[in-house]
């Protein structure tokens, strides 16, 4: 009885690696076989895959549809270090506004620099809990709390990776479109019974955002564009210091 126990076993245990091994192979040979997806380059079209392809590789390019949006804008990443600039515009009934904006990034910390209509110059310096805001010409800063959005709030942007938590209701139309002759990720996003339409172009080679708008009631009531060259990583000289001269982070540490 015993030895008939002790061969049960030794089959339990012979199953059991069987299975992994078979297990492990199944995963490799499923990667192994599953195309990678591309999206477009630079030099391509508003409808075209390209880039550069590896002859053992199988690639396709997924269309992008309010179905599929998500998952093409999940594999999008941005830069962790880099500088550029963009323009945020608002617009209202007789009239409008502009304001310029400067924004250095790197190591989890964000600096943006606006210049409003008025002339004033504000900055915002955002670590990992904290934000740090002042006008130029003042050795005094405020505080205030800081999450994951606080950088893009302060650019006056908005954070377009919300499009992942969407459903797909509320996407209006997805697709690729050249903005500003680079190529993006068009999505639309209108929830059910909102007046709001919102359009964001993220691009495809920076994974940041290139432009964006909204429209109430079929009236644009905000713009931004960053067409710019994007510098990667950020330049040495980022500023990462209070007006009083304390330095909190320096670019590559």
């Amino acid at each position: 009885m015993e030895q008939k126990n002790r061969l049960v076993i030794v089959v339990a245990i012979v199953a059991l690696i069987v299975g992994a091994v078979c297990a492990s192979f199944g995963r490799v040979l499923f990667a192994a076989n599953t195309p990678e997806v591309i999206l477009p380059s630079s030099s391509a079209g508003t409808g075209d895959i390209s880039g550069a392809v590896d002859p053992g590789q199988e690639y396709r390019g997924i269309e992008v549809t309010p179905q599929t949006v998500t998952g093409v804008v999940a594999t999008l990443a941005r830069p962790s270090s880099y500088y550029r600039e963009l323009t945020v515009e608002t617009f209202w009934s007789g009239g409008s506004s502009t304001a310029q904006v400067q924004v250095w990034t790197d190591g989890g910390w964000s600096h943006s620099v606006q210049t409003l209509p008025s002339g004033a110059v504000r900055h915002d310096l955002a670590g990992e809990d904290t934000v740090y805001y002042w006008y130029d010409g003042s050795q005094q800063y405020q505080t205030a709390p800081a999450d994951e959005k606080s950088s893009d709030l302060a650019q006056h942007i908005p954070t377009y990776e919300t499009v992942l938590e969407l459903e797909p209701e509320e996407i209006a139309s997805a697709g690729y479109e050249l903005r500003g002759d680079l190529p993006c990720i068009l999505v639309e996003v209108q929830p059910p019974e909102s007046r709001l339409l919102q359009r964001f172009w993220i691009g495809v080679n920076s994974g940041l955002l290139v432009s964006a708008e909204a429209e109430e009631q079929g009236q644009l009531v905000y713009r931004m564009t960053a067409y710019s060259p994007v510098q990667s990583p950020c330049p040495s000289d980022g500023r990462f210091s209070l007006p009083d001269g304390e330095v909190l982070h320096t670019v590559g540490e």
